[in-house]
């Protein structure tokens, strides 16, 4: 297979996510946030797997754009985490840059895919009708 810096790099945050957790849960007694950010933080690769498996441009497009919100929600968490003192400096500053890399990279694939009009557009077959034939306004079936 062919190498893709997105799929290796937002494994190998989920993994570091994963111990993190293990750590916060385990050492720290955290648990309410910890969960968030396993959430988030699992869920960016799982989004760029399903993007690579997709069958259409437009499903690569969603998934690509919800692998970058999440990865958004995982730096919050990250944040917060710090910020109330529950990850150290140290630990904050090296998972946090690993964050950061793959907002960056999934912010320019997003952005790339928006240029080229392939996330977002919404075909006349696939919209909602009423039974009478008549359209409902702006009422789309979602990304899926």
């Amino acid at each position: 297979m062919k190498n893709n810096p997105i799929r290796e790099k937002s494994y190998a945050f989920a993994l570091r996510i994963v111990k993190m957790c293990k750590w916060l849960a385990n050492v720290m007694g955290e648990k309410v946030l910890m969960r968030q950010v396993l959430r988030s933080g699992t869920s960016v690769g799982a989004n760029v797997e399903e993007a690579i498996g997709s069958y259409s441009e437009r499903e690569f497009a969603s998934k690509m754009q919800i692998a970058y919100k999440e990865a958004l929600e995982t730096r919050y968490w990250l944040r917060l985490l710090h910020d109330s003192q529950t990850l150290d400096d140290k630990t904050f500053d090296s998972i946090n840059a690993d964050c950061e890399e793959i907002v960056t990279l999934l912010s320019s694939i997003t952005k790339t895919l928006r240029a080229k009009g392939q996330a977002n557009e919404v075909r006349e077959d696939e919209m909602l009708y009423f039974t009478d034939g008549e359209k409902p306004p702006c009422i789309s079936i979602p990304n899926s």
